[in-house]
Parts: C-alpha cells; structure tokens; sequence
C-alpha cells in the first residue's frame, strides 16, 4: 500500500523534533550545571545528575525496541516522549539535588525510546532507496544539537532561570507528540504475542549493575559520580560480578522464551552482528578521547574558558557534513564501501590527535577534530540502517535498538577505561617529573595529578612557571597516550567493517520497495 506523503512528512518533522530534544538535553544540561549546583547545593552529587540519565536511558533501549515490535512504534515513542517531557518538567521544579537527580532519571526513561524508535520508524515508513538519505538527516540533527547546545544553555541561565533549560523541551515536545498521535495510523496483526518479562528485568539489573561498575571505578577522573573505587575493590568486583551473572541468566532466558527481548539469532546476521561491533569500539574510541580536547585547550593552550565549550563545533559540522553525505551514499553503495573509508579516515585523524604536545596550537587541534569528524560522520547512519534492514518489519525495533544499545555501552567502557589510561599517565608523569626536578611541594602532588588542576585558578597561581609548563607536558602526553588508545578502539571497529559482507540498502535490481507498515 503507499503510504501519504502528507502524512509522512509530518511524521518525519514530529521524529525530527523528539531527536533533537534528546540530543540536546546533555549538552545543554553541562552547560547550567554549574549555575544550578549555586541554586541547588549538592555538589558531591553533580555527575549523577548525567549518570542516572545514562543509566535510565541506556538500559531501556532493548526492552522499548522490542516493545515497538510488539505492541507498535507509535505507543512505545509516544510513552517515552510522555516520560521525557513529565520528567522536563518535574527537574524545571526541582528544589534540591535528590530530587533533580531522580526527576533525570525519569527523563531518561523517556529518552531511552527516542532514538531507536524514530529510527525505526523511519525504516517503516519509507522505501530502501529514500531510507539512507533521512537516516543521514537524523545523524546530521543529533550533531547539530551538540553544536547548539552548550551556546543554549549559556544564554537561558545568563537570562532566565535555569529550569527553562528543561522548560524548553515542553512545547517543542508537545508539538512532537501531537503530530504522531494525529499523523500515525499504524495498523498491527491481532495475534497476540507475549512479553518476556523475566528476560527485561534481568537484563535490566544486569546493564545497571555493569555500567554502575564503569562509572564508578576508573581512578576518579572519569568516574561517574564523584567518589571512585579501584578496579579491584570490593565494590566494583562485586558489580563485575553480579553484572556478568546476571547477563549469563538473561541470555538463558533469552534461548527459552518465545519473544526473546533480544532475539539472539539476530546476531547471526552479518549486518547486525559486525555492525554492532564497529558501533561498539567507534563509540568507545571517539567518547573515551574527546572529551578531554576542551581541558587540554583550555589548560595547555590557554583559551578562555568562554571559547573552550565551542572548541568541538568543527568536529560536529564536520560529522554533519558526512552524516548527510553518508545517507545518500547508501543507496549507490555497500554498507562495507562506505564504512571502511569512513573509519579509515577516523583511524587517521586520532593519529594525529595522538601526536600532540604541548606546542600544539589551537589551528592544529581544529585541523586533527576535522579530519575525524568527516571519518566519523557516515558511521553511525550507516550502521543503524545496516541493522534494521537486515530483518522484516517483526523485527526491525529490537535489530535497531540493538544498534543504538552497543553504541551507548561503547560509550561508557571508552570513558571508563580510556579515563582510567589517563589517570595512570598523568599520575606517573607528576611523579616522574618530580623525581627528575623538584617542582611541586609534596602537599602539592596529589592535587596537580590531576587534569582538573590546570583549569583551578588558585592551583596555577600556586605552580611555579617551571612547575607549570611542566603540568602542561605531562597533561600533553598523558592525553596523547589516550587518543592512541582511542586510535587502536576505531582500529577494531575498522577490522569488524571488512566482515560485513557485501550488504546493501538498495539492492542493484530493485528500485523501490513499498511500505506496508502505515494506512493512510
């Protein structure tokens, strides 16, 4: 049957809108935090303001893939659009931390559907040969919004109060919600098919048990929460632990129940199987490294602190750039042909990342973010569509959010160990500087092993300018050692994109596939 173009043009807008909100959320929340940690208090509680929100949102993304595929796409997004916007609207009213944390958490539940849904239901309501041009266009809005985001946060707690920055996803929401709600006549079969409650709950317990022990080990640089435990604590062993248990019960479940969660034949797909893979360690190469290129600015170079939260906008439009070339190249190539110079190009520009000092100038750092942002860009369209082409209609929710789901554990595990390599480093390196010149008095040492000490005012002014530069070139090399280990992540993503196969959007003898998913 084909579908209504009016109709599928208001849909596209309304998945457009809710995309958008959920991407911008991070970065515009890091932006006010500092202002609403003045307001609220609680600063011990900072990032489990982020954690929560990542927690929520990522262990939800299965079960809401397979629920679209069960119940429909159009209950399932607009029950997590009504999550995410109850859940803004509830942190706009927070009045101390505890309560802006648990309100995150609701909003993440919500922003857990957003992604993997809109793009299945892209994949449901146009043919093969249009899919990879809007695939690429929902790439190009999530960069887009980590281009805008700290900029919008900035002006709304410099000229409002800061509860308009969750105030804001209201009416845009709003306008999100009615326009499904009105524009989608989905139409289901009447078999009934059962839920796996046992399968969802254990996995559950297991992604909040595993990602809990990431965010909180890894030396305290990069934990999650504020207060860190060594990887062989107690405490993170027993996470460790508990986590990997109960995954091995989920993936029994999982061989036993007629709607697995996650069915586990989809992994013998190559599309999905190796394209989860190179989503995986892109994710972990790409979040474990760059969120430190604004400390080293900032800190090495010295830019002001007003320019360094803008430092990665040649990066974003450099991936928005590709995020929209990519999705057109999908109807004229393999998803292998686009992947592999893709991440070819990336692999490259974390090299040169890897070859900073302390001399790099700030036109340099552009040049090297470019270069990986036009690898990157064409990667996580690609993939996405890759997994949910592979399978039919009954499928296509938990194969995409399947895709969504790897890439945001990549995520964390780059953060975490990536983090970890740079704690050690930058540890080691104060040490050894000490042991070489007496730089910093032993009161001292602890503090300045840190990377966050080049961006404290009162530490600088502490540091001999000997004791300085020294700082900087033990920051430089620690961070040099990191993009290396995000160069050798993209490396394994790069050898996974080779085993995909010759799968293809369009197939060379089909034009146009019509949709059945949606009446008019």
């Amino acid at each position: 049957m084909p579908y209504d173009q009016r109709k599928t043009t208001l849909i596209t807008i309304a998945l457009l809108l809710g995309l958008f909100l959920s991407s911008l959320d991070q970065t515009i929340v890091s932006t006010a935090m500092p202002t609403v940690i003045n307001q609220l208090g609680g600063f011990s509680y900072y990032s489990w303001v982020f954690t929560v929100y990542m927690l929520a949102s990522t262990t939800m993304m299965p079960i809401y893939g397979k629920l679209a595929d069960l119940l429909g796409r159009k209950k399932v997004i607009l029950t997590g659009l009504s999550l995410f916007l109850a859940g803004s609207a509830l942190c706009g009213l927070a009045g101390n931390m505890s309560e802006l944390i648990l309100f995150r958490g609701i909003q993440g539940l919500g922003a857990g559907a957003l992604m993997p849904i809109a793009m299945t239901i892209v994949a449901d309501i146009y043919p093969p040969d249009k899919r990879g041009k809007f695939m690429g266009l929902l790439g190009a809005v999530v960069a887009i919004s980590s281009v805008f985001g700290p900029a919008m946060g900035g002006v709304i707690v410099e000229h409002w109060n800061w509860g308009w920055i969750f105030y804001m996803n209201l009416p845009i929401g709003l306008v999100a919600f009615l326009l499904l709600a009105l524009a989608m006549k989905e139409s289901r079969g009447t078999e009934k098919r059962p839920i796996d409650w046992f399968g969802a709950v254990t996995l559950s317990l297991a992604i909040v048990s595993l990602l809990l022990a990431l965010v909180l080990s890894g030396g305290g640089e990069n934990a999650g929460t504020g207060t860190s435990y060594a990887w062989n604590s107690p405490e993170i062993m027993g996470l460790l632990g508990g986590g990997a248990t109960l995954l091995a019960l989920f993936l029994w479940i999982e061989t036993k129940v007629k709607e697995p969660i996650i069915p586990l034949h989809l992994f013998k797909i190559r599309a999905i199987a190796y394209g989860n893979a190179v989503g995986f360690f892109m994710s972990a190469g790409l979040f474990g490294a760059i969120v430190y290129i604004p400390l080293f600015v900032q800190g090495v170079i010295g830019v002001k602190s007003s320019i360094a939260g803008y430092i990665l906008t040649p990066l974003m439009l450099s991936v928005t750039i590709t995020s929209i070339v990519g999705g057109r190249l999908m109807s004229k190539f393999s998803y292998r042909a686009i992947l592999i110079p893709s991440m070819l190009l990336m692999t490259f520009g974390f090299f040169l990342l890897s070859r900073i000092t302390a001399d790099t100038t700030q036109t340099e750092i552009i040049i090297y973010m470019i270069v990986a942002g036009l690898g990157m860009g064409a990667v996580y369209p690609t993939v996405g569509t890759a997994a949910q082409n592979a399978v039919g209609s009954s499928s296509r929710g938990a194969a995409t959010s399947s895709s969504q789901f790897f890439r945001s554990i990549g995520g964390t595990i780059g953060v975490s160990v990536l983090g970890s390599l740079q704690a050690k480093q930058m540890s080691s390196g104060v040490m050894e500087l000490q042991k070489e010149i007496d730089l910093f008095p032993s009161s001292q040492l602890q503090q300045v092993a840190h990377s966050q000490a080049l961006l404290d005012p009162s530490v600088r002014a502490s540091l001999s300018p000997e004791g300085l530069i020294g700082l900087q070139h033990v920051f430089s090399n620690a961070l040099a050692h990191v993009f290396l280990g995000g160069m050798m992540f993209v490396g394994m993503g790069l050898i996974a994109c080779f085993f995909m196969g010759d799968a293809r959007l369009v197939e060379k003898d089909i034009k146009v596939q019509k949709n059945i998913s949606y009446k008019n």
